[in-house]
């Protein structure tokens, strides 16, 4: 599955009609891939929405994953799971969930990692936070310099996480990053689809200006 373009990651203080809502607006806007991100609800408030959201995607046609949670994205049918430390490896993962599931890894700043990940099976990495990020403030910062590693070595996509904003994230898409997630920058807008937009439009006008290069 290709992974490329903007890649929405669910606010976790959203859920049930603001949720599904919020995240129809980001797919209409632009969105390539979901990611439903819940730490704090109950179990019974994530079955209840990450049913939901897969329903939502599948009408988009759009690739619907669960971050960290195996065992609820088999129940709710999803297209897979993101990975981080501390979670099930990916080859648990890839034996509950399939040869064709989506099984994404969370690599930080670290190069050796992604090797890993690669190498078990993941179907993409990402990196990050490259700027300060109002979702996971402590995180361990990646400069931008590390995209255009990751892609010299990796066959896999490479997905930049971490505070990217519309403006910001033109150096990441110019230096060959597949796809930016972002939470806030999108499910924290008063206008989720426009914004949306402007981040889908940053990967249309790089391979505009590739093609006439």
């Amino acid at each position: 599955m290709l992974i490329k373009g903007l890649y929405a990651i669910t606010d976790t203080r959203l859920t049930g009609k603001a949720l599904l809502e919020k995240t129809r607006q980001v797919i209409e806007g632009g969105a390539t891939l979901i990611q439903y991100r819940a730490k704090t609800v109950d179990m019974h408030l994530r079955s209840r929405d990450a049913r939901g959201l897969r329903v939502l995607c599948e009408h988009y046609d759009t690739p619907f994953i669960i971050n960290d949670d195996v065992t609820l994205a088999q129940e709710c049918g999803a297209h897979g799971v993101h990975l981080g430390k501390g979670d099930e490896t990916i080859q648990q993962a890839r034996a509950v969930l399939g040869t064709h599931a989506i099984i994404g890894a969370s690599c930080y700043n670290d190069l050796d990692r992604a090797r890993t990940a690669q190498e078990s099976g993941a179907d993409y990495v990402a990196f990050g936070r490259f700027f300060t990020s109002s979702t996971k403030p402590d995180a361990v910062p990646a400069p931008i310099a590390l995209i255009g590693q990751a892609k010299s070595l990796l066959k896999v996509p490479v997905v930049a996480i971490g505070g990217i904003t519309p403006d910001n994230a033109v150096p990441l898409v110019a230096a060959g990053v597949d796809a930016v997630a972002v939470i806030n920058g999108l499910f924290g807008q008063p206008d989720p689809r426009h914004a949306a937009r402007r981040y889908a439009r940053l990967f249309y006008l790089v391979e505009r200006s590739r093609s006439f290069a």
